[in-house]
């Protein structure tokens, strides 16, 4: 089951659980636009690449449509769509001004040079940006992005509607940004875990935890959640897997993790050290989970 729909599945669940009227449904269920853009650039070395771009833009009832790009080589239409209905929900559910919206390019950030991806950015942004603005459509960091990224975009974007810094949130300081920017994410994911916690009487505290992914959400996410008094008892990301029984050393672990560009490797839990074996299935897979075949935690 992909991404779109396990999603879709999931708001119709809903939407029969709410009573919602099936035309309706049907009308919350697809995009308000939809763009597929071709994007070549030339290489460091000389030679052309080309790369496919997507912005969905779902659903703007309550304000200019939100949501990240991201750059990752598993992106297609049908994931941006699904993530940007659920950037619908999302906004709604906070209770914020905006609706839902999400792009991304289908390519390996790791495979490029700065000024490759400088190129292929700004390259994307030419092609958007008649389509994205304040009171439009406010693109964000996400997988594979992040402050450069929207500096190249705002930078790009202005040279067609003059300086305009509030057309992408996540930009750096300099330019704009939020000084909590950075962990905004992750310290969402903290409200959230506590908000479930709270409805069967629990507190982050003595809660065991497994992170899976560790770049900027997770990262934060495991940080936040450790000064609260959580137990980090296993973390993964694209380079494999740790576990410690006992808890892991997270600052330990956010050293190791920037300098080795993963948690693979990382010895520093506080007792009972053991590494999973990346070979396990741990790596991401749209079809399957990177902790199948080990035990699933409880609440205690």
């Amino acid at each position: 089951m992909n991404a779109l729909v396990a999603t879709n599945r999931n708001f119709k669940l809903a939407s029969r659980l709410l009573g919602l009227d099936a035309k309706l449904e049907k009308s919350l269920l697809i995009p308000f636009r939809e763009i597929k853009v071709e994007c070549t650039i030339p290489k460091d070395d000389g030679t052309l690449a080309s790369f496919v771009g997507f912005r969905v833009q779902h659903d703007n009832a309550r304000g200019p449509m939100k949501g990240g790009i991201r750059y990752h080589p598993e992106v297609d239409p049908d994931e941006v769509n699904a993530l940007a209905q659920l950037m619908t929900w999302k906004t709604a559910v906070a209770n914020i001004p905006y609706g839902g919206a999400k792009g991304g390019i289908g390519c390996n950030p790791g495979e490029l040079s700065l000024s490759e991806l400088e190129r292929l950015t700004r390259v994307f942004t030419q092609k958007i940006h008649d389509l994205i603005g304040i009171h439009t459509d406010v693109p964000a960091p996400d997988m594979g992005t992040g402050p450069q990224t929207m500096a190249w975009i705002l930078d790009e974007y202005s040279k067609f509607h003059g300086h305009s810094p509030a057309v992408v949130t996540g930009k750096p300081i300099d330019l704009g940004g939020s000084l909590g920017r950075d962990a905004a994410t992750g310290r969402g994911v903290l409200f959230a875990t506590e908000a479930l916690l709270n409805e069967h009487g629990k507190t982050i505290s003595g809660q065991r935890f497994v992170i899976q992914g560790f770049g900027n959400v997770g990262a934060w996410a495991a940080q936040l959640i450790s000064e609260q008094g959580g137990k980090i008892i296993a973390v993964s990301d694209i380079t494999g897997a740790i576990k410690n029984s006992k808890g892991i050393d997270i600052p330990g672990l956010l050293k190791h993790a920037n300098e080795h560009k993963g948690v693979k490797g990382f010895h520093g839990g506080r007792s009972n050290r053991s590494q999973i074996n990346p070979s396990r299935g741990l790596r991401h897979s749209h079809s399957s989970s990177p902790w199948r075949g080990y035990q699933q935690g409880e609440c205690k």
